[in-house]
This record gives C-alpha cells, sequence and structure tokens, in this order.
C-alpha cells in the first residue's frame, strides 16, 4: 500500500494533485463530469477586488504541446465570488480549497485577501504577483524582489492563513524574488506562472492575440518549471508547489523530485477535463513501479547525493 498523502502549512491533503488557477473555474463546474473529492484541493479562479471582463478577444492561440491566453483574469469580483461562486463549491467539495488573489495596486491585494480569511472554506491564499503595477508604470508585482517583497507584506498583515507567492518565470533571477518573499513572511512558494509567448496568424500577417502576447502554458513548459523549482528548492526552507506541463503521474513524480511538495494541473485540463483524476488513479502504479512508498518522503529527492 502507498502513501500518496501530503501537507503544506499545516493543510493535508489526500494526494498532491490540485487544478491550477485559471483552468478549474470555481470547481463545481467539473462537479458533473466527475467527483471532485477525489482532489487534493482546487485552486480557484483569480479573484480581483471588482469585477473585471477580462481581455478583447481573441484571447486564445493554440500551439504544438501548448497553448497560449489572453484571458485578463476576468472574474465576477470578490464580492460574488463569496457570496455565490464559494457556496456553490461547498455543495459539491468539502476540502480546504486555495484561493487565487489578483491585484493592480497592495491594497487591492490585501483587500481582496482580508475578505478570503473570513472563509473557513479557504485553507491557503495563492497570491498571483504577475499582475500589473498601476501605481508603478504597469510593471508586474513580480518581476524585482522589493515588489514582491511588499506584496507579501501586506498580504501577511492581513490574514492567518497560509500565503503562498505565485512566482513569474518571466524574469532573470526567480531565486532571488522567492527568497525575498521568504523573507518578508512567505508560507511557500507557487511556481511557475505562464511563460510570455506569441503566434502570429499568416493569413492575416498579424499577431493572432488582440493583445499580441498571451501566457504560454502546456506540456512544452514542463522542463522550464521542473528547473525553476529545482533552483528555487535549493534557496528557500518553505514549501513549494509546483506547475508548469504536469500532465501525467510521472511528471508529478518528477515535480516532487525536483522540490514541490504538491503539484497544480493546469493546461491539461482544458485538453482532458479528466486529466487531474486520471493522474491520481494512475499516482499508486506509478509510485509502486519506481519503488515508491510515500510520496512525502520523495520531496527534493533528486537534490541528494
Amino acid at each position: 500500500m502507498v502513501d500518496t498523502k501530503i501537507v503544506l502549512s499545516g493543510v493535508a491533503l489526500d494526494n498532491p494533485v490540485i487544478p491550477a488557477s485559471g483552468t478549474f473555474g470555481f470547481g463545481y463546474e467539473f462537479a458533473d463530469i466527475y467527483d471532485i473529492e477525489c482532489l487534493g484541493s482546487i485552486s480557484l479562479k483569480g479573484t480581483t477586488a471588482e469585477p473585471r471582463f477580462g481581455n478583447p478577444t481573441p484571447r486564445i492561440a493554440e500551439c504544438v504541446s501548448g497553448m497560449i491566453n489572453s484571458v485578463g483574469l476576468q472574474n465576477p469580483g470578490i464580492e460574488k465570488v463569496v457570496s455565490e461562486e464559494m457556496p456553490k463549491l461547498k455543495k459539491v467539495f468539502s476540502k480546504p480549497v486555495i484561493a487565487n488573489i489578483c491585484g493592480f495596486s497592495l491594497d487591492e491585494y490585501a483587500f481582496v485577501a482580508s475578505e478570503f480569511n473570513k472563509l473557513s472554506q479557504v485553507g491557503i491564499l495563492e497570491i498571483n504577483i504577475s499582475c500589473p503595477n498601476v501605481h508603478n508604470g504597469g510593471m508586474s508585482f513580480g518581476t524585482t524582489p522589493e515588489a514582491a517583497a511588499e506584496v507579501t507584506r501586506r498580504v501577511k498583515a492581513v490574514t492567518n492563513k497560509p500565503v503562498y507567492i505565485k512566482l513569474s518565470p518571466n524574469v532573470t533571477d526567480i531565486v532571488s524574488i522567492a527568497k525575498a518573499c521568504e523573507a518578508e513572511g512567505a508560507d511557500g512558494i507557487s511556481m511557475i506562472n505562464t511563460l510570455l509567448g506569441m503566434r502570429i496568424d499568416l493569413r492575416t500577417k498579424k499577431p493572432v492575440i488582440a493583445n499580441k502576447m498571451g501566457g504560454f502554458s502546456g506540456r512544452a513548459i514542463f522542463p522550464v518549471a521542473l528547473r525553476m523549482v529545482y533552483q528555487v528548492f535549493e534557496a528557500v526552507n518553505i514549501p513549494i508547489i509546483g506547475m508548469g506541463g504536469i500532465s501525467s503521474a510521472s511528471d508529478v513524480i518528477e515535480m516532487m523530485l525536483a522540490g514541490a511538495s504538491a503539484v497544480q494541473v493546469g493546461a491539461e485540463n482544458l485538453v482532458n477535463p479528466t486529466a487531474c483524476p486520471d493522474i491520481i488513479n494512475s499516482l499508486p502504479k506509478t509510485m509502486e513501479k519506481y519503488g515508491i512508498t510515500s510520496l512525502k518522503s520523495i520531496i527534493g529527492g533528486a537534490h541528494n547525493g
């Protein structure tokens, strides 16, 4: 018998498989497809203070082994998420969830975090610092250690829940940013967010995406995500939720060996709606194949020796 259980900052999960924010809605939408109670947890759709329609269309482009999206954080806003979306999810999912928080100012991050902090349903706050800082020329909060640290500090001041900072890979030195977040009290790191990419339509000779560029995700980015998780694990002493191109139980094990305590499955949900239960169901057999009795025991295993 193998043990798939893991613990994230005191939050116990039956297994490490979590649908990634932005690829799974608010979770209850998938309950008609399969019993979502099988999931370790769910990272909710990114939520802002006010409702957002998102970016102009077209905002999706297909790629070999991946996709580009520029959805633009479309969501109904924190008030409706708390009053409407969370009760719907509670009817079909009893485990603690991860609230993904987006903001265009420090005040917005703090406000949305304080609202989610009131919900017992929420186990962890995941802070997306890839949002552009409207008070600083549109530069992403996640591109400098100083800005990332400031967001971490503001959010930690308004919550008693574990705070995981979701890092952007579109930086020169992701390790320094992770260390800055840890220094300001981050309880964990989520990584990686999407890479920046684009496609051009050969017929129109113009970018496919209305915003020209968007977030590149899918199986193609797995080696990049794995490398960054490996690097950050060596530099910090807080848990990492690894994501980026995960599509199989083997990928889960590889990511955990690199240093992840849990994983998120993103773009694969859009290709295969049952990707997460498929991975969860195949985990025990894959663990047995590689002589693994407990997933907790392999976290960071590739760093030994």
